[in-house]
């Protein structure tokens, strides 16, 4: 007998309920609220560390998008006119590219388990879905989460590959690692990045060498008044 339009469609709602219906409650409430990045309205200080250089950078949530960044430090020192000229033009270029993916909507729920708990913390697995179908990385990755039971917020997200695998031609990556941690939420301040580090091991075409870490730390959160419009506000 074929299958009716009707059918079809209650058939289509009620396996979107059961996937809904695997995903722990509590899990799905902290991936809601759960943002990755800085939230608008807040000022901070970047470092990043990679490669044996450094760069220090300030958000001014205050001001435009394009106008926001500032350079304050390069390798430990002052940057000169050239340094300060590039990193705008780069800024600006960034700006303009449009936004990542968000980490919680590439996090399949469905897949997603309860590995510990206790009364302050709950640490759930799950799978990652591609972000386009040009990425080769998200299905040989499992997150880690950990959530803060008395606040609800996620405290750190760990991605992980499972084994080595290849995501392009002539490429290996035999280990690759990825946590974020967040301050939890109090006195009237969200869940705010503290830092990030990745840690990658591969080779290209089997002699050269992939292997890299990279560290970002974020400080001197300050929470901001918009002087201009604000484009990441109507994300």
């Amino acid at each position: 007998m074929p299958i009716t339009r009707p059918v079809l469609i209650l058939a289509i709602m009620g396996l979107a309920t059961a996937l809904h219906a695997a995903a722990p409650a509590e899990l799905a409430a902290a991936l809601a609220s759960f943002r990755q990045d800085p939230p608008p309205g807040w000022s901070y200080t970047q470092t990043i560390m990679a490669g044996g250089k450094s760069t220090v950078e300030r958000c001014d949530a205050a001001r435009p998008e394009f106008a926001r960044w500032t350079l304050l430090r390069k390798d430990g020192r002052a940057p000169n006119d050239d340094e300060n000229r590039t990193y705008r033009e780069t800024r600006t270029q960034r700006s303009r590219a449009g936004t990542a993916p968000r980490l919680a909507e590439q996090l399949d729920p469905a897949t997603a388990r309860l590995v510990s708990q206790d009364a302050l913390r709950a640490v759930y697995e799950c799978r990652l879905r591609s972000a386009d179908s040009g990425d080769r990385t998200a299905g040989h990755l499992v997150a880690t989460i950990t959530i803060r039971r008395p606040t609800g917020a996620i405290e750190r997200v760990e991605l992980a590959s499972n084994g080595a695998f290849r995501p392009a031609i002539g490429v290996e990556i035999t280990s690759l690692r990825t946590t974020l941690d967040y301050d939890v939420p109090s006195d009237g301040r969200p869940a705010l990045p503290r830092g990030v580090e990745t840690r990658l091991r591969g080779a290209a075409f089997w002699f050269k060498s992939l292997d890299a870490d990279m560290t970002i730390t974020f400080t001197d959160y300050v929470r901001a008044t918009p002087l201009g419009p604000r484009n990441d506000d109507r994300r």
